[in-house]
């Protein structure tokens, strides 16, 4: 694989997917047993927006840096916010230079007795998620492949996590069909764990497919939410980002159909953007 989220770190897409991912470990928080975070595609878990591959994009410009002047904000976007700042303290307070990725949130939320299973198979990116997290002994960190290392991990001993799937969709919309597998042998072996699933939106077309899939998969409870910042009509760019979640916790869609206008109102880069909170299942 040649993708490289260094140069979209911290984009339109990390803030929905990062957001969303706060608010599902602060919903996991809410009882006192342990759980486990399971990371399929974890990536090098921080990124330097002052490095070579930030710069070259500037996606960050018209994602997370809108936000730091933004006020009355949604609670899981109000942390996550703080969570970047608190990376970047030594800056500016409108200036950033560090953004971490989704093992680096899921690790300054978790508690002492929860634990975090890091899938990365790109050698460099694991050996800086190695370094990153050593002398935590909450993390796991596994340079393999994060489909096949479900069939491992799940059940996880604690009985209760997530599991984020976000891949970097270089096999484009076939990249559903591994999904669709991969959900599907999880579902056997853990069905009531919560799986949140990142995708882009460049044609709809390729997204009726596994919605169709969704409808038929099994689970009883599948939440989609939605961000578009052009018309989803062009294979030639991300027009938008979505995030699905299999066994969503109880009243999660009210946190979307919070979060999800405010991204609109500060994401939008003309009179298109729109948003969208859906139960593909269930509710």
């Amino acid at each position: 694989m040649n993708y490289r989220h260094a140069y979209h770190a911290g984009n339109f897409a990390d803030v929905l997917k990062h957001s969303v991912l706060v608010g599902l470990i602060e919903a996991l928080k809410q009882k006192a047993t342990p759980f486990c975070y399971i990371d399929t595609h974890a990536g090098s878990g921080r990124y330097d927006l002052r490095g070579e591959e930030a710069l070259k994009t500037g996606e960050h410009a018209d994602g997370v840096l809108r936000l730091l002047e933004a006020t009355r904000l949604p609670a899981a976007l109000h942390v996550y916010l703080n969570l970047v700042r608190a990376l970047n303290a030594h800056r500016p307070a409108h200036d950033l230079s560090v953004y971490p990725g989704s093992p680096l949130i899921a690790s300054l939320l978790m508690r002492e007795n929860d634990r975090a299973q890091l899938c990365e198979l790109q050698p460099d990116e694991c050996a800086r998620l190695r370094e990153l997290f050593r002398g935590d002994a909450r993390v796991a960190v596994h340079e393999r492949d994060g489909y096949a290392a479900l069939k491992a991990m799940l059940p996880p001993k604690e009985k209760r996590g997530l599991v984020l799937i976000d891949p970097p969709f270089e096999a484009q919309d076939s990249e559903f069909r591994v999904i669709e597998a991969a959900l599907a042998a999880a579902r056997t072996r853990w069905p009531n764990g919560v799986y949140a699933i990142w995708y882009p939106i460049k044609l709809r077309q390729h997204l009726q497919p596994f919605y169709r899939w969704l409808k038929t998969s099994g689970f009883t409870k599948v939440l989609a939410a939605e961000l578009l910042l052009h018309p989803d009509n062009s294979a030639l760019r991300l027009n938008g980002t979505g995030m699905v979640v299999v066994n969503a916790p109880w009243k999660f869609d009210q946190q979307l159909e919070e979060l999800l206008p405010v991204l609109t109102q500060h994401m939008a880069q003309g009179r298109f953007g729109q948003h969208g909170v859906e139960w593909i299942v269930g509710e």
